[in-house]
């Protein structure tokens, strides 16, 4: 492999997946920074390298069961269309805003509920309190697991959830939908790693420390994926 293509790959993934940009559009900001590469190299680093990196930004990260263990954690779900079919795209966050789990079903049931909550109790433990919308197959899915008294629900309670959404569907407008079940599960969770990574919370810090967690992010996610 020639010696620059890990760091294209590097560079490409993170502007591909961080922002909400095109292959075409990537592909012009190489060619502005002297990197002669097309969208479908692109495309191809992206789907090689992305799930490499964002498995090593988990490994790195605190062990499961640690993330929001003590704090809430909110559950959300939202419509996603692959095809012309709908499909459902759940997602838990902790307290802090922080993605903990994404999982895709064509169903939207107390089935579909009860696995979701199951993988993510799997990896990271029973939370004191989990919110949720007033969606019904959330209450059926906790009187399965026994934690029906641990759920709460309510106007805006949940807005961390559903804010946590945005990034996700401004990717989404800019791939122009999904084109199969499998692709979107993959994206959606070598994107939550890296929205993970460079996720600052901008409205409440000021600008220097700001600047420097970014700074700070930006070195990690180069040791990273070296």
């Amino acid at each position: 492999m020639d010696i620059r293509a890990p760091l294209g790959a590097r560079l490409a993934v993170m502007m591909y997946v961080r922002f909400p940009l095109s292959l075409r559009n990537v592909e012009d900001l190489f060619h502005e920074r002297g990197i002669d590469e097309s969208y479908e190299t692109v495309r191809a680093w992206c789907n090689r390298f992305g799930p490499v990196f964002a498995a090593e930004i988990r490994k790195r990260r605190s062990k499961p069961g640690k993330i929001g263990q003590h704090g809430y954690r909110h559950l959300d779900e939202v419509f996603v269309r692959i095809n012309g079919e709908t499909h459902y795209f759940w997602r838990a966050v902790d307290h802090e805003g922080v993605v903990l789990k994404v999982f895709v079903t064509k169903r939207w049931n107390c089935k579909a509920a009860l696995l979701f909550l199951r993988k993510t109790i799997k990896r990271y433990g029973i939370p004191k309190v989990i919110v949720t919308d007033k969606l019904w197959s959330y209450r059926a899915a906790m009187k399965e697991i026994g934690n029906e008294a641990g759920q709460e629900t309510g106007r805006r309670f949940n807005n961390r959830a559903e804010s946590s959404h945005q990034p996700f569907r401004r990717r989404e407008r800019a791939m122009a939908k999904f084109r199969n079940f499998t692709t979107l599960q993959k994206f959606i969770s070598v994107h939550s790693s890296i929205h993970n990574h460079f996720n600052n919370q901008r409205h409440l810090e000021r600008c220097y420390h700001f600047k420097e967690s970014c700074s700070q992010a930006l070195a990690e996610w180069r040791r990273f994926v070296a």
